[in-house]
């Protein structure tokens, strides 16, 4: 026999009607089948019927409850488990005296991971803050198996930020906060599981960093563009002097094509309306008039 709790899919098995285990906590039996509550109990139990008959209807008012659609309460009838799982959402019954039930919200809920100082791998100090988005998907596991699945959880998410950012350098975690996120979630959901928690986001908010790390690494980039910068200053350079020999080759083949340039740079000059004009003389003249 198989016994399923509302709002979880968590299955406990019974084998041949005997208390069904919980692999978290073998101590406690979230089946429910358990009603031995012993003759006090049993006693207890005579008494409260025999007064809600006797008052009816009167104590009718008393025994039954209501849930909303996202909660679900979770039954305790004299300390142990109610069978059948949690109970809701609507209308239930319960007996005063001896049952206490206690309200679940399946809701969504969101909390703020607060500022964590970490040092990473490669031994810088940051300043991470982080959002969780969980929900209770197990009313009955998060109520007997844990006793406050809201602070354990966030608890966790701090540490598991921590310990996370902790085995990554700065680089990675600047630029991969996708696969960080989607590492704390796993993680936070595989230990949040036995709880009854959904873990269904996790988003890094802010990465800081120290101000001195943050003027470093500016004129690091600053250093890096203006590198860039040269690197392509000389490439430019190394292609105009190609060209330039180039241009030289082909001239050289004609002593013509050197007299047509020098006229081309007396037009250019002249236009500009300068005051002074330079007349190029050829190297060929002055070394002739020094040879004589």
């Amino acid at each position: 026999m198989e016994s399923q709790h509302e709002g979880g899919n968590k299955v406990y098995p019974s084998r041949n009607g005997q208390r069904a285990t919980n692999t978290y906590n073998a101590a406690i039996d979230l089946s429910g089948d358990d009603t031995d509550y012993g003759c006090c109990g049993i006693f207890l139990l005579g008494i409260s019927m025999f007064f809600i008959i006797m008052f009816f209807p009167i104590t009718i008012w008393a025994c039954i409850k209501v849930v909303q659609e996202y909660e679900r309460a979770v039954i305790f009838r004299l300390g142990r488990l109610a069978k059948g799982g949690a109970k809701g959402p609507g209308i239930f019954f319960i007996i005063p005296c001896t049952d206490e039930y206690r309200k679940v919200d399946l809701r969504t809920v969101s909390f703020d991971v607060p500022p964590q100082e970490i040092l990473t791998k490669d031994s810088v100090t940051i300043s991470v803050d982080a959002v969780v988005y969980y929900r209770v998907q197990d009313a009955t596991m998060s109520i007997a198996n844990v006793e406050n699945a809201d602070g354990a959880t966030r608890l966790l998410a701090q540490t598991t930020l921590r310990n996370m950012l902790g085995t990554k350098s700065l680089s990675e975690v600047l630029t991969d906060r996708e696969y960080i996120s989607a590492g704390m979630q796993n993680t936070l959901d595989e230990a949040t599981d036995p709880w009854g928690i959904k873990v269904e986001r996790v988003e890094i908010k802010d990465v800081r960093l120290p101000v001195q790390l943050q003027r470093a690494m500016a004129a690091e980039a600053e250093a890096a563009r203006e590198a860039r910068a040269k690197v392509i200053a000389a490439e430019g350079e190394m292609n105009a002097s190609r060209k330039l020999k180039e241009a030289a080759d082909v001239m050289s083949e004609s002593p013509n094509a050197m007299q047509l340039r020098y006229l081309q740079t007396l037009t250019s000059i002249s236009a500009e309306k300068n005051s002074t004009i330079i007349f190029p003389l050829p190297i060929d003249m002055i070394n002739t008039a020094l040879k004589k």
